[in-house]
């Protein structure tokens, strides 16, 4: 069933359905006038697009959990197009944010950056994300390894606790939505390290019938 190439295209277009519902809403409030995006649509779209990038970091690091868990193992072949679309997502977020908030004022955007500091940890989230972008490719997993590209894409958890950071100190004072992020974020990563400190001891132990030279 997930080998499918319409599953694929499915999840595709199931990750680009929410930039094409604020597309509509945006085209309703600037063309038809209509009250879409709310008494602040500064705000709306930025909210909007912030929460599906932290959504989609999550979905990405949900992948292999599930994978373990459920043994669906073909879920591997939806993390890259997951992941991509958390970093189109966090593009236009930040997008969004150099437009209709700074007007792309080089000066004003970089004395944000340096004197908000959850300006700064945004910022810093979608740099993070950036490499793992550019080198999702299989060219670029021959050219890494497999052992070196699988540490770079750990820079993927940094990105997601940096995005709820960002997050957390945005909104102040309702900060269910941001724990909630964090915590389903936080949870994925005690999986990871709970996997990895399981079976590293078994993976340190030499083999049976091994013979273990001991240094003078």
């Amino acid at each position: 069933m997930l080998r499918s190439r319409w599953t694929k295209l499915l999840v595709f277009v199931a990750c680009l359905a929410p930039f094409g519902v604020l597309a509509w809403r945006f085209y309703r409030a600037t063309v038809l006038f209509e009250p879409t995006l709310g008494p602040n649509p500064l705000e709306t779209l930025t909210h909007f697009t912030g929460d599906w990038t932290i959504r989609f970091i999550a979905a990405t690091l949900a992948i292999t959990p599930l994978r373990k868990v459920l043994g669906l193992t073909d879920l591997i072949r939806f993390r890259r197009m997951i992941g991509l679309y958390a970093f189109f997502y966090g593009c236009v977020h930040f997008g969004i944010y150099l437009y209709f908030d700074k007007l792309f004022d080089v000066h004003e955007i970089v004395k944000d950056v340096a004197k908000r500091p959850f300006i700064t940890v945004g910022v810093a989230s979608l740099l993070l994300m950036l490499p793992l972008a550019v080198t999702s490719t299989a060219g670029w997993i021959r050219r890494l390894g497999g052992k070196r590209w699988q540490r770079l894409h750990r820079l993927v958890y940094a990105s997601g606790v940096a995005a709820v950071v960002h997050y957390y100190w945005l909104v102040k004072s309702d900060v269910r939505l941001p724990l909630l992020y964090g915590a389903i974020i936080g949870a994925l990563l005690l999986f990871r390290i709970a996997v990895r400190l399981r079976f590293q001891p078994a993976q340190m132990r030499p083999a049976r019938g091994a013979v273990v030279s001991e240094r003078p």
